[in-house]
């Protein structure tokens, strides 16, 4: 069995258990759609630094793995679009819009401090949340904004997603260890099949990236490579009609 990204991190305890484990996947349904979770300036910031000098710029940066995955979501989406599966998109809602503090600023006290007084800093403050260029949302795809980790939260994704009788979702963004795994446990209580795309997901720590996979594999949604998404994609756009919503 290949070398999963999550092995090193597991004891002797825990090898033996995978081992004696009925563990089944999550498999798919019928009507997939890709979900996009947080690929925002925040965590790219303009080019790609050293995790380390990037916070310097960008308190939210993830660092080398984020631009990493960029070319792989960018294949996702590519042959997503082609065969004419949907393509959903969850960004933060600034506070500085609405007045409603995101759910981190509110519980770390984030909210009393305010935008940047730096104007540098506070040019890429305006900027945090705006999709990247490289994976931005084409015309008559779905952009929503949340203020909670989970993409359902306080949204109008799950009324998107019955409307378009989606019941496989094939999710990327970061992080790992937050708002995708967040947006993934919800995904599994509503009975969505979830499948979490390994090279399409990334987080800021290593072991918060492997531990996560694992735990998202063990209980919530399958953990797979791209090469396996891309073939599932093609196999259900063979078998049902995936639409998009008509444009009125």
């Amino acid at each position: 069995m290949a070398e999963r990204v999550w092995d090193k991190f597991l004891t002797k305890q825990d090898r033996e258990h995978l081992g004696n484990s009925s563990h089944r996947g999550v498999g798919v349904g019928r009507r997939p759609a890709i979900l996009n979770v947080d690929l925002y300036r925040g965590v790219f910031g303009d080019e790609n630094l050293p995790l380390i000098e990037g916070v310097k710029l960008w308190p939210g940066y993830c660092g080398p793995a984020g631009w990493a995955a960029v070319p792989h979501i960018q294949k996702l989406l590519a042959r997503a679009r082609a065969l004419g599966v949907p393509v959903l998109h969850v960004t933060g809602l600034a506070q500085e819009d609405t007045g409603v503090p995101g759910w981190s600023d509110a519980i770390h006290d984030g909210a009393r401090r305010g935008p940047p007084k730096d104007e540098a800093a506070r040019e890429r403050f305006l900027r945090r949340l705006d999709i990247i260029d490289e994976v931005a949302p084409e015309p008559g795809e779905v952009v929503l904004r949340k203020t909670a980790p989970s993409a359902f939260w306080g949204t109008p994704l799950m009324a998107q997603l019955n409307l378009l009788d989606i019941d496989t979702l094939f999710v990327t963004g970061e992080s790992t260890s937050g708002c995708v795994r967040a947006t993934v446990v919800e995904a599994a209580s509503f009975r969505f099949k979830v499948q979490v795309v390994e090279d399409c997901v990334f987080d800021r720590h290593e072991v918060c990236h492997a531990i996560n996979l694992f735990d998202m594999n063990q209980k919530y949604a399958d953990v797979i490579s791209l090469e396996a998404a891309l073939n599932s994609l093609e196999l259900l756009a063979g078998k049902a009609e995936v639409r998009q919503p008509e444009l009125v």
